[in-house]
């Protein structure tokens, strides 16, 4: 069988992938990246291209019509918005899963054509501290150091990220090269014992934005033990006066971590030379960002450990092509080729080689600020393209309500459902991963390629062709593209700007590729100033962006300590799950683990509060409130809990997390702040919870449903303050099966309620509801859909003796239980290595390894006198 070399379409780590025409997907060994390694999600890719619910035709009004019809209609009210209101009165919000050839010539047809810079991305949300950070430290959105430094360094710092489960792949490199060589040391510094903590040999729980002053006074411990490189820093770098000053003013209480701790950890940095900062949302989503990420790159800076193997600070990306958009200029702030708009020779130069009829002559709005002037009313069209900002940006609700504000909304997706699709006047039909081309650059600046293993489906258009489109009739001249190559040669050529303005993007080396070359086209780290080269580390020779070719150290201050009665709102991902689950939502094996949103809490806080495992929590600010399942732990931190941001109003309208948090902002980045919200938490009453599961799509209209597809058809755990009259008329409602006969038992004892529905023997549907979290085995439960079997063994609920219940997944890549792996154990797995042998579980991606060993270590171990 054929297959396709492509690249992932998650994180930015940037996996490569060999993908076969039916849809069989496996690593690619040969990928530099990845090394045939996937994790849970990329590995389930195969059991997301299907089609149902794409968009497969253009939509105006709801109504199907035709491309000509849709495009004329964008292009005019685009300029009829011009015409009337400026070309500050539109606007693009564009996205991480955009190609570079697509993202490209959207911020061209934005900067160069129709001559403002209101095109924003949701790489706002993840990655714009670090390249605001970057910036004022280098001259230049710089990611020094490459993955194989990780492996290089004897010391590994992990800051504010769950590499375990958001970044599995570099987890298991990481673990890997730990394993070699049990020296290598391992820091993990977030609020929460995540899975990553599982390989470090110190965890420092830091409170909320307690970062800054950890490390400025990590940057004054090292000047106090000698470890500054004297020479370096008088030779290359700018400000360490006046950093350490600052640094000096931080206080270790803010960070709240016990103070041997906080010695280890310095003791740790000073004396290791080899060391690796890496950093991701924990640093970035801050109202002082920018400034967490300038205070580790000092610490880097006076040490002069930065651009060498094995040492260096690392900004791990949270999207394909996070990178790839900035490069081209995606971000509001920035020109392409990493060139400044408030710079008049660089939007010179960009102009001349587009041979546009203008230029942006100044930034424009960043993500808050575009969707404020979208409720202000200074928006008139507004074009989404690939992304759902009705979920993913903060103060959801009022971002939705202002998408909707805007007199014309177009929306390129591959989805005819999304919360932003459903404010659009008109949708268009995207092509989606394994069937468009193009490149996407990963956290090491590597540039690989997506390739099309698939057709389009429909009458589905690659997003580079729909703009493209678009421009042309607004009347512009420069985009008659015939392919994705021609795009990449003049994006490429443009980069050779960076020579005459002495900047680090170029790829001016790759200018010359013929279709043929590109279609070809290996993994390639940039920088790519001539044909042949392949890039590596920058700055061990000192040499930065700035204009006098120094770097800058940043004072930064710790930020004014915030006191609250209320905890502390921290929000982020789960394993097997990614943004707005409009991709990994569509596989059952990965809705296992974590089927629906929780929040998860301090044993102490829940009993302040009342809670209970499995309670429904109303969680709230002012802003909005979510209902969510209670999970308590002492993985959280004490005064904070920790709430997943997936859920959307498809999948569980009452658990959508996003509504809740402000619109606070980091004031250099323009980055929002979702890690440090005060929220109020109480149990919220309900007459009952159920669970339900169906062949048909699920359509529940109580007040708390999360809905998740199982391999048999759908799933949904239920609750609602109202108890019903008929159960079984409500069974019928919520699982689509209104003309199935119904098998009711119920048990006035203990109050639960158990319906099948069911045709001709064969079960539709299954419904259990009580008044607490109703008790069945949902995996069981789940798999006897389409079964023939009697309504009295399928409402037990539980396996029988000779039907063995797997229980809740634990590993999503082999689809593994829970009872499956403690059965294992009880019968003499001692180890994670002897339960992966035995079970298959962890032996893919390695992200369920942490649970392996707490399953281990929850079971008692036999001793001598038994």
């Amino acid at each position: 069988m054929t297959q396709t070399c492509t690249t992932c379409p998650y994180c930015g780590v940037g996996c490569g992938v060999l993908a076969g025409p039916d849809g069989e997907i496996v690593g690619d060994p040969n990928h530099p990246s990845n090394f045939g390694k996937l994790c849970s999600k990329g590995s389930a890719l195969g059991e997301t291209i299907g089609l149902d619910g794409r968009l497969l035709r253009p939509r105006i009004q709801g109504v199907d019509a035709t491309w000509n019809q849709a495009l004329d209609l964008v292009a005019d009210k685009f300029r009829a918005a011009i015409k009337e209101h400026g070309p500050d009165s539109v606007a693009f919000y564009a996205s991480g899963q955009l190609l570079t050839e697509d993202y490209y010539v959207a911020n061209k047809l934005m900067k160069g054509y129709i001559g403002a810079a209101n095109i924003d991305t949701n790489s706002r949300l993840c990655m714009a501290s670090s390249v605001a950070g970057h910036k004022r430290a280098f001259g230049t959105d710089t990611v020094p150091g490459i993955y194989a430094d990780w492996e290089q360094a004897d010391l590994v710092v992990l800051v504010g990220t769950n590499l375990a489960w958001c970044h599995p792949v570099l987890y298991q490199r990481l673990l890997a090269e730990k394993t070699r060589r049990p020296q290598m040391r391992v820091v993990v510094i977030d609020p929460r014992r995540t899975a990553t903590c599982d390989i470090a040999d110190l965890h420092i729980p830091v409170q909320s934005d307690g970062d800054v002053a950890l490390f400025n006074r990590l940057l004054a411990h090292l000047v106090d033990v000698g470890c500054v490189d004297t020479e370096y820093v008088a030779a290359h770098v700018d400000g360490f006066a006046a950093s350490l000053s600052a640094a000096r003013r931080s206080s270790l209480d803010a960070t709240g971590v016990d103070s041997d701790q906080i010695t280890e950890f310095f003791r740790l940095f000073a004396r290791t030379e080899n060391v690796v900062t890496v950093y991701s949302q924990g640093v970035n989503q801050s109202v002082c960002g920018t400034d967490k990420v300038n205070a580790i790159l000092n610490c880097h800076l006076i040490t002069g450990r930065i651009g060498r193997p094995g040492m260096g600070p690392f900004s791990v990306t949270g999207q394909p092509n996070a990178m790839g958009g900035r490069e081209v200029g995606g971000l509001a702030n920035m020109l392409a080729c990493h060139l400044d708009i408030e710079n008049p020779d660089h939007r010179a130069a960009v102009q001349d080689t587009w041979q546009s009829p203008t230029i942006c002559s100044e930034p424009g709005l960043k993500a808050i600020d575009l969707f404020q002037a979208c409720s202000g009313g200074k928006i008139k069209a507004l074009w989404v393209m690939s992304t759902n900002p009705a979920v993913s940006v903060p103060d959801a609700n009022r971002v939705a309500d202002a998408i909707a504000s805007v007199p014309f909304v177009v929306v390129s997706d591959i989805l005819e459902r999304t919360d932003t699709g459903d404010l659009a006047h008109v949708l268009l039909p995207a092509a989606g991963w394994g069937e468009k081309s193009g490149t996407v650059t990963n956290s090491e600046r590597m540039i690989s390629r997506q390739r099309p293993f698939l057709s389009a489906p429909g009458e589905a258009r690659p997003d580079w062709e729909i703009i493209a489109d678009v421009a042309r009739r607004m009347g512009f001249v420069g985009f008659d593209y015939q392919n994705e190559a021609q795009i990449f040669r003049e994006h490429a050529a443009l980069s050779g700007l960076a020579k005459r303005f002495g900047r680090d993007f170029d790829i001016s080396g790759l200018a010359g590729l013929t279709d043929l070359d590109y279609d070809l086209l290996q993994p390639v780290r940039w920088p790519v100033p001539q044909p042949g080269a392949h890039g590596g580390r920058f700055f061990a020779d000192g040499a930065f962006f700035h204009d006098n070719g120094r770097a800058k150290m940043v004072p930064v201050e710790q930020p004014a300590p915030v006191v609250r009665s209320e905890l502390t709102l921290n929000t982020g991902r789960i394993r097997d799950q990614w943004h707005t689950m409009t991709r990994t939502g569509r596989s059952a094996r990965l809705s296992a683990h974590l089927a629906e949103p929780f929040v998860e809490i301090h044993p102490e806080d829940a009993m302040a509060h009342g809670l209970r495992d499995a309670d429904l929590a109303e969680v709230a600010t002012e802003h909005g409130k979510a209902l969510l399942r209670v999970l308590i732990s002492s993985n959280a931190r004490k005064g904070s809990i920790f709430v997943p941001m997936h859920w959307t109003a498809q999948t569980c309208h009452a658990g959508r997390v996003n509504p809740l948090v402000a619109p606070a902002t980091d004031p250099v980045s323009g980055q929002p702040a979702s890690k440090d919200g005060a929220v109020s938490v109480k149990r919220a009453d309900m007459a009952w919870f159920g669970f339900a599961v169906s062949l048909k799509p699920l359509s529940p209209t109580t007040a708390y449903a999360a809905i998740a597809p199982s391999p048999l058809g759908w799933r949904a755990e239920l609750a609602d303050p109202t108890p019903p009259e008929d159960w079984s008329a409500v069974a019928r409602i919520i699982t689509g099966c209104t003309h199935s006969d119904a098998a009711l038992l119920e048990d006035h004892s203990t109050g639960l309620i158990r319906v099948a529905l069911h045709q001709a023997g064969r079960i539709e549907a299954l419904f259990f509801a009580a008044k607490q979290p109703v008790a069945v085995a949902r995996t069981h439960v789940a798999g006897l859909l389409g079964k023939d079997i009697s309504t009295l063994a399928a409402l037990a609920g539980r396996a029988g003796a000779d039907q063995p219940d797997p229980g809740a997944t634990v590993c999503a890549c082999f689809d593994v239980g829970i009872n499956t792996l403690r059965a294992e154990i009880a019968n003499g797995a001692q180890t994670v290595p002897e339960l992966c042998q035995r079970t298959g579980a962890g032996t893919n991606c390695g992200s369920c390894k942490p649970e392996l060993a707490t399953l281990i270590a929850a079971i008692p171990k036999p001793v001598a006198a038994e």
